[in-house]
């Protein structure tokens, strides 16, 4: 059997086909794409795209085919993926002196890009759909939802982690009369921050969650929890509970696996998060284990796909005013990154978890809020 007829055997159990009809059929523009995929596994897959060497009508419904078949398992052996799983073992990716890459590779790459995709107020994770008409509505749902969530009142203090650019502090401190504290590791994100939260009692620093030292009512983090690495969680937790005051709640809200790995897709980590990694349920619990009570565990990861597919709208009807500054492989490299994305939270194999923590446990339980 050839490399293409292997290929081909491989995806017909996933029911796409080499040059099919069908939107999510995949049409090869290089021959060379069979016998690269095969020896390079997913990094390979995406390289491949970013090249040109093959494209789809449909690159999500092309990628939850190819998830759900579960084909990862069958070529999962690769250099790519070796050195991926060894080097998360024999280095912490998301030590202090690593913390600030992926603000560097990823939220540094330019406002611009960021401001044409995101929502108007800038909202960077999963939008919150129930009775939204549009993009804007399910990320206000959102942060109001993280608001209700925590109960937070007038006069309250606020940490956020992974604060962005400023889009949760400036909602509470608008909405709910809150002052924040926000950190990320990311320069571009704060220079809009500070803009963007000007006037309000907000305060954003570059700084890496564990040289935090004060004391809050309540803590949010919205999507940085994937960058803080298996070997960080437990130091991550103590982090979190040392600043948060006895009777005050945390809300993380993260992307998470199905099961519990070391390292991320060598594709994602080379290209768009460096040294990140989804958690499981089981590596949070044990995380929590002697510091947290958890109160609440709400799962809505299909409102991802959701999300994704209208960032990529944003992104690609903004093109034209981003391409001569990005480039024509960064069009491709980006929305691979977009709809694979989508392909995989509508295949299921990854969650959207929001999960409400207590150091002692709410008196008399606590209400769940959806």
């Amino acid at each position: 059997m050839n490399s293409r007829e292997f290929v081909e055997k491989l995806l017909a159990m996933a029911d796409t086909k080499i040059n099919g009809d069908r939107p999510y059929d995949i049409k090869v523009h290089n021959n060379k794409f069979y016998r690269r995929v095969i020896a390079g596994g997913t990094l390979a897959f995406g390289e491949s795209y970013m090249d040109g060497w093959w494209d789809c009508d449909a690159l999500d419904e092309c990628v939850s085919h190819i998830i759900k078949a579960k084909l990862h398992d069958k070529v999962s052996f690769s250099v790519a993926n070796v050195s991926q799983y060894l080097r998360a073992l024999l280095t912490n990716t998301g030590s202090p002196k690593k913390a600030f890459e992926v603000g560097e590779k990823h939220y540094d790459i330019g406002n611009d890009l960021f401001v044409a995709m995101l929502d108007k107020r800038m909202v960077y994770t999963c939008a919150y759909w129930k009775n939204a008409q549009n993009l804007d509505e399910a990320q206000e749902n959102k942060l109001d939802l993280v608001c209700r969530k925590l109960g937070l009142k007038k006069g309250q203090t606020v940490l956020d982690i992974g604060c962005g650019w400023g889009s949760f502090a400036k909602f509470a401190a608008e909405k709910y009369g809150v002052s924040v504290v926000g950190v990320t590791v990311s320069r571009e994100q704060v220079e809009l921050a500070k803009e963007n939260c000007k006037g309000l009692p907000i305060d954003i620093r570059l700084q890496d969650y564990r040289d935090v030292s004060e004391k809050f009512d309540s803590i949010v983090s919205l999507g940085m929890f994937e960058h803080v690495g298996y070997k960080n969680y437990h130091i991550y937790m103590r982090t979190v509970r040392n600043c948060l005051k006895e009777d005050g709640l945390f809300l993380l809200h993260t992307i998470g696996g199905n099961k519990s790995v070391k390292s991320a897709d060598p594709w994602m980590d080379k290209y768009i998060f460096p040294n990140g990694m989804l958690p499981s349920m089981k590596q949070i619990s044990a995380s929590c284990e002697g510091l947290f009570i958890v109160e609440d565990w709400h799962s809505f990861g299909p409102d991802y796909d959701k999300t994704l597919l209208s960032w990529f709208s944003n992104f690609d009807k903004s093109w034209q005013d981003l391409k001569h500054k990005y480039g024509d492989r960064f069009y491709r490299m980006w929305k691979y990154y977009l709809l694979s994305c989508a392909g995989a939270f509508r295949a299921r194999d990854i969650q959207l978890w929001q999960i409400v923590l207590s150091p002692k446990g709410v008196a008399g339980g606590y209400q769940s809020v959806r």
